[in-house]
């Protein structure tokens, strides 16, 4: 069976779990090597792949590959994308794709002229949760309002990018794929805390026809909270996303007499899936689960917040 020869650039925190999830599918990944340009990366890389080639640059292997994950800080995205698309590799580009706009038109001009599936890593659409929900969403009729929570106590990782770039990037993607009303202007608030980078925003954000969104996302709060509501005429729907529950109240009483049903949904293994998804599109053909257009769209989103935050002022949206 054919396999597809993958290099993983990267071996940080996430690029541990990426390296594992190739291990996971030998049935379709061949692991040709592991890209990490320090010394101690390159030492623990060896140690926990011993049969996997350890290079400091991806320039040492493109000829040896079909395919690569981008799982290295933000700032490098671009030229790794650029490089990787003018070599016409297959790529697998955790979020975002870049760091702006202006690189996003870049990278557009060139995946043009070469035929190679990128996949985004926006993991948080893999929730089940969503399968259960998202047809309900698309269908709900406007106006309706979505709150969205994901703050958490200081970690001390992704200290390099702001708290948009790094958490609310999951959810403004998850606006545009749950929802059929969408962004249409953006006004944030925020705090730097910890460092230099914006630690605390809240973005209040202007759907189409009359709907709203907010979202919370911090890295300096007192506990940690993630989960979405969504509020319309027909009710309310929450879920919670640690505890992996639905909790619905609808517009009249359910079946068994109560006013609030909660159903709880499988956890996944979200870059499990997301591997499997990135193989069987290469090897069969297929579009890519998160494409393209989606890591454009999501990076112009975390763009507009960005300046609403450092203008103090509401941004148009402009999603083409």
């Amino acid at each position: 069976m054919k396999k597809v020869k993958v290099a993983v650039i990267g071996y940080g925190h996430l690029g541990k779990w990426h390296c594992q999830k190739v291990e996971a599918h030998k049935d379709s990944a061949d692991f040709v090597a592991i890209v990490e340009k320090f010394p101690a990366g390159q030492e623990a890389a060896k140690t926990n792949h011993p049969h996997v080639k350890v290079v400091s640059s991806i320039e040492e292997v493109i000829n040896d590959i079909d395919a690569a994950f981008v799982v290295t800080p933000t700032s490098t995205h671009f030229e790794l994308v650029k490089y990787l698309i003018e070599n016409k590799k297959h790529i697998f580009c955790e979020k975002p794709l870049c760091s702006n706009d202006n690189e996003a038109k870049i990278l557009t001009e060139i995946a043009k002229k070469n035929n190679c599936l990128i996949q985004l890593g926006h993991s948080e659409r893999f929730h089940q949760a969503w399968e259960i929900l998202r047809d309900k969403f698309q269908k709900l009729a406007p106006p309706y309002s979505i709150r969205i929570n994901r703050v958490a106590p200081f970690k001390g990782r992704a200290t390099d990018v702001d708290v948009v770039q790094d958490l609310a990037i999951h959810d403004l993607d998850l606006l545009l794929y749950l929802f059929q009303q969408k962004p249409v202007e953006i006004n944030g608030n925020g705090f730097k805390i910890r460092t230099k980078n914006w630690d605390h925003v809240s973005l209040d954000i202007k759907l189409q026809n009359a709907c709203e969104a907010k979202i919370v996302i911090g890295r300096n709060s007192v506990k940690e909270l993630r989960d979405l509501e969504v509020t319309s005429a027909q009710g309310m729907i929450m879920v919670d996303l640690f505890a992996n529950k639905i909790l619905e109240a609808s517009s009249s009483q359910f079946e068994d007499g109560s006013f609030v049903r909660e159903f709880a949904y499988q956890k996944r293994d979200h870059l499990l899936l997301e591997h499997f998804h990135f193989y069987d599109s290469i090897l069969n053909n297929k579009p890519a689960i998160i494409n393209f257009k989606d890591g454009v769209r999501a990076v112009h989103l975390v763009d507009v917040a960005l300046r609403s935050l450092e203008t103090n002022d509401s941004i148009k949206v402009h999603l083409g």
